[in-house]
């Protein structure tokens, strides 16, 4: 199993950026898919997780990020907008077979190598 994020990168305070992760080994169909986030010396924090067509969001995050999943291209995509510097961090695709840990739980299954986001003030 393989989740491989990308779409990372620099931007300003308020900007957007767009993420990916493709699986492979697995089919999202079947799993929980989730973004968690974590920085050098901090916790993992689950910002989003999707399961078929339902999506649960950390306040930190509610109003500013959207989830989605493409089951035919086997991808899932998380949408920031309205970025701040607190957003600045490395973000994690996340899948667990069958039912979603939840947001606050770290044992989930699969977890990708991540994608840096900086914003800057």
């Amino acid at each position: 199993v393989q989740l491989v994020e990308s779409g990372g990168g620099s931007v300003e305070t308020g900007g957007s950026l767009r993420l990916a992760c493709a699986a492979s080994g697995l089919n999202i169909g079947d799993y929980c898919m989730a973004w968690f986030r974590q920085g050098p010396g901090n916790e993992r924090e689950g910002i989003a997780t999707i399961i078929g067509d339902n999506a649960l969001y950390a306040d930190s995050v509610k109003g500013r990020f959207t989830v989605s999943q493409d089951t035919a291209k086997n991808t899932i995509d998380l949408q920031m907008d309205a970025l701040t510097p607190e957003d600045s961090t490395w973000y994690f695709c996340v899948a667990n077979y069958d039912y979603c840990p939840g947001l606050t739980r770290t044992n989930w299954r699969y977890w990708g190598q991540g994608t840096q986001v900086t914003v800057s003030s």
